[in-house]
């Protein structure tokens, strides 16, 4: 999807060296959890959010006229007897995998640590910058037969572009021609790919050549799942092309003596020693199984030094939880899947007659659920690369209706897609400098590489547009400038509910009812004066979750977690 989708200042442009950074304590101001306005605010939370779910539940009931309309679209379920909604393909796909997904993930993980057990020097390599990363000698056969058995005879033309990509970033080398070249390459294969649906033998070798095209795979729409690969290929190239500039000596040696010391930003900026940007390393990189069908994404840079440096952070105890978590996510889910029929009812369009609020509530819980097929997939495979040894970055930083910003909302929707566009679109055309500009170029890019339809042009371009006003209003009504005054809280917060109302608006245009559905809801809520009173109540309710998302921020800041800045 999403997506998502980027952090315009999560990366400086030149970020301060580490003898440089001097830690002051943050100015925070005073709780306002347990104030008479907060009390005020929980009843709210506790009389409108049940009614929320009540009404998504009631809008799939079988004895309304309008249930036939969408009920082919509705599956057994296995909760109570309930039909489940499982007609978004794209979780469907995945949902209906799960089990052999896992499989799949537990017998390579054990022959990975088996492998890793056998051959303990692919770990004794801390104090050796050029010691070879015997792992990627397991993960490179690992991931091809794998792949082979997904893709079938299309992985021949996977292979052709994969070196076709490296072959640009070897011959170009630290020259102007690498960037451009590369980027006109992988651009060119993205629109390639959707214009002849990852091609056919037949037509490309000739007929004689037909017999390829019947063996497949089990999953033949590669050119889908390609384009992940392509930020791979671009994230290589790049890497190499600013090694070359900036060359690393071979014998330098990292100042650690403790893998804490280094940083996650450290990881992605650090250019690999020369001999690490090599063909084996390369293919590695790019067909890494447990992170190869949907991410998260991981740099070159990032991937080589998790090899040689393993991060610290990865613990049993924290695979342990995180694979809990997931299992209640999917839960919650299947839950909500199998008594909110949402995504049913908007493929039918069922909507008509529904009242003002019915409508919202199928704009929300579309986005809901959207957000946690997202969330699902992209912890499964994040899970299975931290139980291998690798430390992905967290894809969803918080949850969909914790959000008030929309800077900060793409700060922590598919953050490693976000951090990509930072480090190779965002930065390399001027950076914060020129934001104005370049997050134009960002999201354009962005809405093409989910796919190349005008609906997400149109989310791309919405998403901009609805930037402008917010990134005027923070530098002209600044904390520091009005933090104090008693109106600002209030400013904020009506700027908070322009905000979220044009986040679900860009985000049902590109990936869920499209703009002829949003002008359908649109029409129906602003046509009658019923619909006019649901708009101001419902502003009332944003604006009450804004405040209190504004106190979340704030006990962030106290106890010192980052996450208040997203």
């Amino acid at each position: 999807m999403t997506t998502n989708e980027f952090t315009m200042l999560s990366l400086d442009d030149n970020p301060p060296s580490k003898s440089t950074i001097k830690k002051a304590p943050l100015a925070t101001l005073p709780s306002l959890w347990n104030t008479r306005e907060f009390y005020f605010y929980y009843i709210c939370f506790a009389v409108v959010v049940p009614y929320m779910i009540y009404v998504g539940y009631r809008l799939g009931d079988a004895n309304k006229p309008k249930y036939t309309r969408f009920e082919p679209l509705l599956s057994d379920g296995w909760i109570f007897g309930r039909k489940v909604d499982n007609s978004d393909n794209q979780y469907a796909g995945f949902r209906n995998n799960l089990p052999t997904l896992t499989i799949l993930a537990l017998v390579y993980l054990s022959v990975s640590h088996l492998f890793t057990f056998l051959v303990p020097m692919s770990y004794n390599t801390r104090r050796n910058n050029s010691a070879i990363l015997y792992r990627a000698y397991f993960f490179l056969p690992a991931s091809l037969v794998t792949i082979s058995v997904i893709h079938g005879t299309n992985l021949i033309k996977i292979l052709a572009i994969v070196f076709a990509s490296f072959g640009i970033g070897r011959l170009t080398r630290g020259s102007l021609w690498n960037p451009l070249l590369t980027w006109c390459f992988n651009l060119g294969i993205l629109f390639l790919n959707d214009m002849y649906k990852g091609y056919k033998f037949a037509s490309i070798l000739g007929p004689q050549f037909a017999w390829l095209d019947s063996h497949s795979g089990i999953m033949p729409r590669w050119h889908i799942l390609f384009n992940f690969v392509m930020l791979r290929l671009i994230s290589y190239n790049m890497d190499y092309y600013w090694q070359c500039k900036a060359p690393r000596p071979s014998n330098q040696i990292d100042d650690i003596t403790d893998e804490g010391e280094i940083t996650d930003k450290e990881r992605i900026t650090t250019p690999c020693i020369p001999s690490d940007y090599n063909f084996m390393y390369f293919l590695t990189f790019v067909f890494y199984l447990p992170l190869y069908l949907c991410g998260p994404i991981v740099t070159f840079n990032d991937f080589i030094s998790q090899l040689r440096y393993p991060s610290s952070k990865i613990t049993a105890r924290v695979v342990a939880l995180y694979a809990f978590r997931l299992v209640c996510v999917i839960l919650v889910m299947e839950l909500t899947l199998h008594y909110i029929y949402v995504v049913a009812i908007s493929k039918a369009m069922a909507w008509d007659g529904d009242t003002p609020f019915e409508l919202s509530m199928i704009g929300y819980f579309n986005l809901l659920i959207i957000w946690m097929k997202l969330l699902i997939p992209w912890r499964f495979f994040r899970l299975w690369a931290l139980a291998d040894g690798i430390w992905p970055e967290e894809n969803m930083i918080r949850c969909m209706s914790n959000n008030f910003s929309a800077q900060r909302f793409w700060k922590s929707w598919h953050r490693s897609f976000n951090r990509w566009t930072i480090r190779y679109i965002f930065v390399p055309l001027g950076g914060s400098k020129y934001m104005m500009f370049n997050m134009w170029v960002v999201f354009t890019f962005v809405a093409l590489w989910h796919d190349i339809e005008m609906k997400l042009l149109a989310w791309g371009w919405l998403i901009c547009l609805f930037l402008l006003p917010e990134l005027l209003a923070t530098r002209i009504f600044t904390f520091q400038k009005y933090g104090k005054k008693p109106y600002y809280r209030f400013v904020c917060g009506v700027g908070a509910v322009f905000n979220i109302m044009m986040m679900m608006a860009a985000n049902l245009v590109g990936f869920s009812i499209g703009l002829d559905g949003l002008k359908d809801m649109v029409s129906g809520i602003f046509q009658t004066s019923e619909g006019f009173m649901f708009l101001l109540i419902a502003s009332v309710c944003m604006y009450v979750g804004a405040q209190v998302m504004f106190e979340i921020r704030e006990s962030e800041k106290r106890r010192g977690d980052p996450r208040w800045k997203m």
